[in-house]
């Protein structure tokens, strides 16, 4: 585990802040006038998904979050829980609160692979690969003359996640989607 200076701190690096683990989604190292350097960040829990901003000075250091990582597949989600089971070991099986990896579970079918991080041997949080492809399973048909409001429509997908597409998207066709921002990338297969 390493210590981790002020200005370390840096974007994507995940840190162990007050005993808990957190990852860095931002990192500005500026210093005001005649005062010593300050790293103002904005950090993201990653249990609960709470974003907090902290400032560390010249003096203060942190040591970087022992993370562990394990290959798991997504099996469900019911009552308020998402299900996962270790890769290679079904039988070690995890949940998470629905409302805690929401953000990312719109994008996996059942049985996708996904990276679970672990801090102190317990899972914390799911990564995701940034471009999944997703069956298109409802399309409205596009109308003639539709195109005054930019040419685009609300398709759902497989996994149930709802996305603004281009008036060409068929029902079947199968779209690579980028999972960060929840758009539209490109057609990878026409049905």
């Amino acid at each position: 585990m390493a210590i981790l200076s002020y200005n370390e701190i840096v974007q994507k690096k995940v840190i162990e802040y007050n005993g808990e683990p957190y990852e860095v989604l931002s990192s500005h190292v500026f210093r005001m006038q005649q005062r010593k350097p300050v790293n103002q960040t904005k950090m993201k829990h990653l249990v609960s998904g709470k974003v907090i901003e902290i400032s560390f000075h010249q003096n203060e250091s942190m040591p970087e979050a022992d993370i562990e990582t394990i290959n798991a597949q997504y099996l469900y989600t019911n009552k308020g829980e998402s299900w996962f089971a270790e890769e290679g070991n079904p039988k070690n099986r995890f949940s998470f609160p629905e409302d805690a990896v929401h953000e990312k579970i719109q994008w996996l079918k059942a049985n996708a692979t996904v990276e679970v991080m672990l801090f102190k041997e317990k899972p914390v949080t799911i990564k995701i690969p940034v471009k999944v492809e997703l069956r298109v399973t409802d399309a409205p048909p596009a109308v003639k003359g539709d195109t005054a409001t930019g040419g685009s429509k609300l398709v759902t997908l497989e996994s149930g996640a709802q996305i603004n597409t281009p008036l060409f998207i068929n029902e079947g066709d199968i779209l690579r989607i980028n999972t960060d921002t929840g758009e539209y990338n490109e057609r990878v297969e026409k049905a």
